[in-house]
């Protein structure tokens, strides 16, 4: 069972998955707009507790999924963070002994099923896999022994980027990242109930059918309890914050020549234990 945001017939709801559907919730509990403020009530056990055994409200076909926390305070991505994805920037550098890390705004995702969208400024619309955190208990300066209680749920990410222009300036990235719905989160969270869960889980992108991306996250360069302890030192973690874990190598802008995304495709990134987000490409509709 995992909690989801979904709409239909134009409306937002949240709520868990059921068979064959979605349970919505949302309107049994009018004092929780958002997920978000489930998450801040510490709510999780009693929302699952009254959808256990259930039927669907909404069957497949009758809604679309949307972001699971559509209002975050803040979506904080880690960049380069797996060791074969150092070596792909040919710098001879080693790695750093900080993490890379930059923002994402809400409105750069779209939900499970949703198509990405490519803009028509640039072709080169990219993917990245990756598990995404979910901030439970917030905190500042979060011990890193710590670090793993602050959470509350798993969920994945399609991470895409637009890649020329993260290369429109010297030291940021913010450009390329933050294109109207060009990444994608979901199918929706999964409860976080044992750091097993996070510690050393397969992660695989595959396009088209075809593996492009994958590792395990025991290999990560900085491991999401330093990513936490680290994080929470400049600013404070809040009930509902995301952190994008990182890519493993194999991203298309790392083929030769480059290969980019185009509408058609289907990108679907799986993690052990947190489900699949699959998503296709669609041109963004400009102007009459």
């Amino acid at each position: 069972m995992m909690l989801v945001t979904f709409t239909a017939v134009g409306r937002q709801h949240w709520g868990v998955t059921a068979p064959g559907g979605v349970l919505a919730l949302s309107d049994a509990f009018p004092q929780w707009r958002t997920l978000r403020n489930v998450i801040e009530a510490g709510a999780i056990p009693q929302v699952l507790g009254t959808a256990k055994g259930r039927p669907a409200s909404h069957p497949e076909g009758s809604f679309t999924y949307a972001p699971p926390i559509p209002d975050p305070e803040k979506i904080i991505c880690v960049g380069v963070n797996f060791p074969d994805r150092n070596a792909e920037y040919r710098d001879g550098q080693d790695a750093p002994p900080n993490m890379s890390l930059f923002i994402r705004f809400p409105r750069s995702f779209t939900g499970h099923g949703q198509p990405l969208i490519r803009p028509p400024e640039s072709p080169q619309l990219d993917y990245e896999g990756e598990i995404a955190v979910v901030i439970g208990k917030g905190g500042r300066r979060i011990p890193e022994a710590q670090a793993l209680t602050h959470i509350t749920a798993l969920t994945l990410c399609n991470e895409g980027t637009i890649r020329d222009w993260v290369r429109h300036a010297k030291f940021n990235v913010t450009q390329g990242k933050n294109w109207d719905a060009s990444g994608a989160l979901g199918p929706g969270l999964v409860p976080f109930t044992d750091p097993a869960q996070i510690t050393d889980v397969a992660l695989t992108t595959r396009v088209n059918g075809e593996t492009r991306q994958h590792d395990r996250t025991s290999r990560m360069l900085f491991p999401v309890a330093r990513q936490i302890a680290y994080i929470s030192t400049f600013t404070t973690l809040v009930p509902g914050d995301i952190i994008v874990t990182g890519t493993p190598t194999g991203a298309g802008a790392r083929f030769d020549p480059p290969v980019w995304l185009k509408p058609g495709d289907v990108i679907e990134v799986e993690a052990e234990g947190i489900g699949i987000l699959r998503n296709g490409v669609a041109d963004e509709r400009t102007g009459a």
